[in-house]
């Protein structure tokens, strides 16, 4: 199977090294928009105009997966309805598994301003986590930090502080941090990102 990946940056690059090691049989054709990174800080208009545009090589594909948080928000509803034909993977914070497996009912959410002020995480907080504390420390600058490689030298005090107060679970809720995770994972215990989620989607759609 074809299996297209779209990030804005070198998420998507994270995300298909994650998915050629659980699904080793498909063929991966990757996308960015490094030109236009980050999306986290433009209108969803935009984004959703930045992503249509780059995804025009990935539609002969079975699968396109929007291996970006801020994308899938913003854009993948409408790109749904514009190529009915196709079939889009989207990545979103798991809010839901988060709050499943919170102790403390307290989370750390890592995401862009636009993943944290969509109406969508909004509706998935209000529908699985309204009775739990969600820190979102600011990630300003992560992305392109990420993108020039300088994942190492961001500054994590915030995410500490977080779990110092008592936060059990992280979020990485944009998948430029997977360059993090290893990071995160020093941190805490339970550290939450969908690429084996959406695995088990594209497999479900090659049954």
């Amino acid at each position: 199977m074809r299996i297209g990946i779209f990030d804005s940056g070198l998420g998507g690059r994270f995300v298909a090294a994650k998915l050629r090691r659980l699904m080793p049989e498909h063929h991966y054709t990757v996308i960015d928009d490094l030109d236009h990174a980050p999306y986290g800080t433009k209108t969803y208009d935009e984004i959703t105009r930045l992503t249509e545009t780059a995804i025009q090589p990935l539609l002969d594909c079975d699968v396109i997966v929007i291996a970006c948080n801020t994308a899938t928000t913003a854009a993948i509803e409408t790109l749904r309805l514009k190529y009915p034909d196709r079939v889009f993977v989207g990545f979103e914070p798991m809010i839901r598994p988060a709050a499943d497996c919170s102790t403390n009912r307290h989370i750390t959410l890592l995401a862009t301003s636009a993943t944290a002020r969509a109406p969508r995480t909004k509706t998935l907080i209000e529908q699985y986590a309204a009775d739990i504390r969600i820190d979102m420390p600011d990630t300003s600058g992560w992305a392109t930090a990420i993108d020039a490689g300088k994942a190492d030298d961001i500054d994590l005090r915030d995410v500490v502080q977080s779990v110092a107060q008592g936060s059990d679970v992280i979020i990485i809720g944009c998948t430029h941090y997977i360059a993090l995770q290893p990071r995160l994972e020093q941190l805490s215990r339970i550290v939450l990102e969908p690429t084996e989620a959406v695995a088990r989607q594209i497999n479900q759609q090659a049954l």
